[in-house]
């Protein structure tokens, strides 16, 4: 998927399509590209999400940008949702270390456990949104619960991103292992470094994957078998 994404999108900065133009369909690309229909889909989703393409049912895709500037997950852009997220998740982190129950550490820690045992990206993906949830929960203030269930979708849909391009589920795992072990030991400030260096990291995560691609001999003629 990552070879037919950057094929798709060098061609789209090389100007080979135009803003406005009609990709061809998905029978085309997938035979010229040589790939199966899934994952030319999901290479196409990611075209959309980094904001370089728009699908309009029942016509087609089209070329809505000739770079990446800043992708969007849903209804926010990424640059949006991290400055949202930065100020709102890494203090609730700190207010969940001094404030948390016996039962949101039981809670998270069993989440922790079934992402660690996940390996299919789609439910891995629903349970980092639960568990973002569950550390606004320990915070014992609804309105932090209510601010990330506003946000849920966004952080689905970006999750997945970084999941499918930047491979971050194991590091993600780790990051959210170091939370889990600063909420336990009720400690606030490494629970608020421990947040901070999460969200530093989906940021670098996010920055390598929209810095235009290198092109070399792979990438001009197509994906590699």
């Amino acid at each position: 998927m990552e070879a037919v994404l950057i094929h798709l999108r060098g061609a789209i900065e090389r100007g080979e399509y135009a803003i406005g133009d009609k990709l061809p369909s998905e029978a085309e690309l997938c035979r010229r590209l040589d790939v199966s229909r899934p994952v030319l889909r999901e290479a196409l989703r990611a075209l959309q999400a980094m904001g370089l393409t728009q699908s309009r049912t029942g016509k087609g895709t089209f070329v809505i940008a000739s770079s990446v500037e800043d992708p969007t997950f849903g209804d926010f852009t990424a640059s949006d949702l991290l400055e949202v997220r930065r100020h709102v998740e890494i203090p609730v982190a700190g207010y969940a270390a001094l404030r948390r129950g016996p039962e949101n550490l039981d809670h998270l820690a069993h989440l922790l456990e079934r992402m660690e045992r996940e390996t299919d990206t789609t439910a891995w993906v629903a349970m980092d949104t639960l568990f973002h949830l569950a550390v606004a929960e320990a915070a014992q203030n609804p309105v932090f619960r209510r601010v990330i269930e506003e946000i849920r979708d966004a952080l689905a849909r970006q999750s997945a991103f970084l999941n499918e391009l930047g491979g971050r589920r194991e590091q993600s795992n780790r990051e959210h292992r170091a939370i889990v072990e600063a909420l336990a030991d009720g400690s606030e400030h490494d629970a608020v470094e421990a947040m901070s260096h999460h969200l530093d990291r989906v940021e670098s995560t996010l920055t390598d994957i929209v810095r235009p691609p290198r092109t070399d001999s792979s990438t001009e003629g197509g994906p590699e078998a």
